[in-house]
């Protein structure tokens, strides 16, 4: 299919590029699939979607989000829940719900969601040893006492907040009603507080025959001691050097290299140049005592523990129902702080619903940081992105700006320390760092931050042409878009100043960069060409479709009259929203023949003769 579709470009021999248009326009109909008619994507379609999200660097922005989480199960489960390729509408508004109820109760401050004390692995494998009958060694119990104390102090923090400003329930839905639906049994901590210590390890008070058996054990090792020492002391009237040693449980002597023990006892090992390790016979039958009650201590624990197994069993369900929310709410609030820490806000997330530009809005629950719909997107507008920001640029920029102070303050702290030990080395140590330079540094970081675009794409308009010149920012524009579009289906808030407008997409799909295929044999060209025809494939009336420098890797001429049919296709076919950028100028002309294009660019600045990474809309740019 690809290659007639490549045949067909080369052979064509219209004067003008309208009549090339128009001649691959039809012959590229007839080869290339049309998009499919249902919103469920065809089973080979995880193959151009992962395609689209590699492209974008999604991983990246999923491993930025997941480290907000505070257990090693949070973290899990965010990736998952931000891979995750099919939500529906209404499972994304329901994430932004949630994410806006974590905003607001980590405005309020009275709540904490910080789950960093507790271990949810070492949860999930007592559930499991429960399930199993097996006992539940003593850091599991543990584990469970402190994720009951956490879920306690959690809803004790929120009733107080409600009953402070009872209009908080609401602010906090819908995890006002998760966190307080969640059931703690307080004799359950009693009982593992009675058993286990702080520690981890078995009480002595935990039953009588563990007392007895451990009580056994110490005097035995009391009397073990006695003989070693008394050993000892002997050994050292005829010079030797000697100190009790542990092996396998029992007392044994160890002496140093080349000393000869006059000891009778059981050799161990002996090393050349190390030493021997013997067990004396007088310590034997003690040694052999002691096991046994070491054993007798391990079946009395085994006992207690199985006990309080069938304890915990009795309550097995809600405590596997905590630790899952206490994961589920981890997520949660590792969305919310990753937009409350790069500056986010929540989208007015929008439902398209056929390929006539129809499309209904939605406002999510009440609250400070929800969306309210303005006058001025309500339905001129189905994407309105004021200031947006690729938020992989801007966690880039803020990781630069958190070393570049560390260090400074690294240094300011160095210098302070030398200024009081002495005056001498602090003149001769000062230079070591620079400290001007270091200021300079912070400073330049300040001002050189990410520049924000504005994106606004009218509720007709099917098709966007992006022209402009190379580094000018294009391709930034795309992923910006593509990644603010995945941000929002995810439930997270977009890098962009409010009211922030995006629809809730099905799929988003991608053909940026040189994605040529090694493997395959095939050209930069034929790579795109492939890409993009896999994208027609899957594409619908509610997708998002971004092509990069479209009709580019050949000839001018017949890559713009490929481009024009394409984006003409794409148009026709009823794909929801497609941007395109391009250095074909022969691509702006579309908007003047069909009222479903629109143009922009990106500004470039003439005087100082460099991009301003800003974008002019309705105009088109010089290449």
């Amino acid at each position: 299919m690809l290659s007639r579709v490549a045949i067909t470009v080369f052979t064509t021999t219209a004067a003008t590029a309208g009549s090339r248009a128009s001649v691959l326009n039809l012959r590229t109909r007839a080869f290339l699939p049309q998009p499919a008619s249902s919103h469920s994507p065809p089973p080979n379609s995880s193959s151009v979607q992962l395609d689209t999200l590699r492209v974008l660097e999604w991983d990246k922005l999923c491993h930025s989000v997941s480290s907000f989480a505070t257990t090693s199960l949070g973290r899990d489960a965010s990736k998952a829940q931000l891979w995750s390729l099919d939500q529906t509408y209404d499972d994304s508004m329901r994430l932004l719900a949630e994410t806006n109820a974590a905003v607001e109760i980590q405005n309020h401050g009275g709540c904490s969601l910080d789950f960093s004390s507790i271990n949810p692995l070492l949860v999930k494998s007592a559930v499991q040893h429960v399930r199993r009958l097996q006992p539940v060694e003593g850091a599991e119990a543990l584990a469970i006492v402190g994720l009951l104390q956490l879920v306690e102090n959690l809803q004790f923090n929120l009733r107080a907040s409600i009953k402070e400003d009872s209009d908080w329930y609401r602010r906090f839905m819908p995890l006002t009603e998760v966190i307080l639906k969640l059931v703690v049994n307080r004799s359950l901590i009693k009982s593992i507080q009675q058993i286990v210590d702080e520690d981890g390890s078995v009480k002595d008070s935990a039953s009588p025959g563990l007392r007895r058996a451990r009580d056994q054990v110490r005097s035995l090792e009391a009397k073990l001691f006695q003989l070693m020492d008394a050993l000892i002391r002997k050994e050292k009237e005829e010079a030797l050097s000697l100190e009790v040693s542990n092996i396998n449980g029992r007392w044994c002597l160890q002496s140093q290299a080349d000393q000869n023990l006059s000891i009778q006892g059981l050799l161990l090992s002996s090393v050349p140049g190390v030493g021997s390790i013997v067990e004396p016979l007088v310590a034997v039958p003690l040694n052999d005592e002691l096991q046994q009650a070491r054993a007798s201590v391990a079946r009395a624990e085994d006992e207690v523990l199985l006990c309080l197994t069938k304890k915990i069993e009795c309550e097995i369900d809600d405590v596997e129902t905590l630790v899952t929310s206490v994961v589920k709410l981890d997520v949660i609030n590792a969305r919310a702080l990753y937009s409350l820490t790069f500056g986010g806000s929540c989208p007015d997330l929008i439902l398209p619903l056929g390929s006539n530009g129809s499309h209904t809005a939605e406002v999510l629950v009440s609250g400070d940081n929800a969306p309210m719909e303005s006058p001025i997107v309500r339905r001129d507008w189905s994407v309105f992105l004021p200031k947006a920001y690729h938020p992989l640029l801007v966690q880039q920029h803020h990781q630069n700006l958190k070393e570049a102070k560390k260090n400074l303050s690294y240094a300011n702290i160095e210098i302070r320390r030398m200024k009081l030990e002495g005056g001498k080395m602090y003149r001769r140590e000062e230079k070591d760092f620079d400290l001007s330079s270091l200021q300079m540094e912070v400073a330049k970081l300040e001002e050189a931050r990410p520049v924000p675009v504005d994106i606004f794409i009218a509720s007709k308009t099917r098709v966007l042409v992006i022209t402009g010149p190379n580094t000018g920012g294009k391709t930034i524009c795309l992923k910006t878009v593509g990644l603010a579009a995945m941000m929002a289906k995810s439930g997270l808030y977009v890098l962009s100043s409010e009211p922030a407008r995006i629809p809730c997409f099905d799929f988003i799909f991608a053909d940026i960069g040189d994605e040529q295929s090694l493997s395959q044999s095939l050209s930069t060209f034929s790579g795109h060409l492939k890409q993009i025809n896999n994208i027609r494939s899957h594409a619908t009336c509610q997708s998002l479709v971004l092509l990069d420098e479209v009709g580019a890797g050949t000839n001018p001429l017949e890559g713009a009259a490929l481009g024009m049919a394409l984006l003409e296709s794409f148009a026709e076919t009823g794909v929801f929203l497609t941007i395109a950028t391009t250095h074909h100028g022969e691509l702006k002309t579309l908007k003047y023949s069909n009222t479903s294009f629109e143009n922009a660019c990106m500004e470039f600045d003439e005087v100082n003769f460099k991009p301003t990474y800003k974008i002019l809309w309705g105009i088109p740019g010089h290449s």
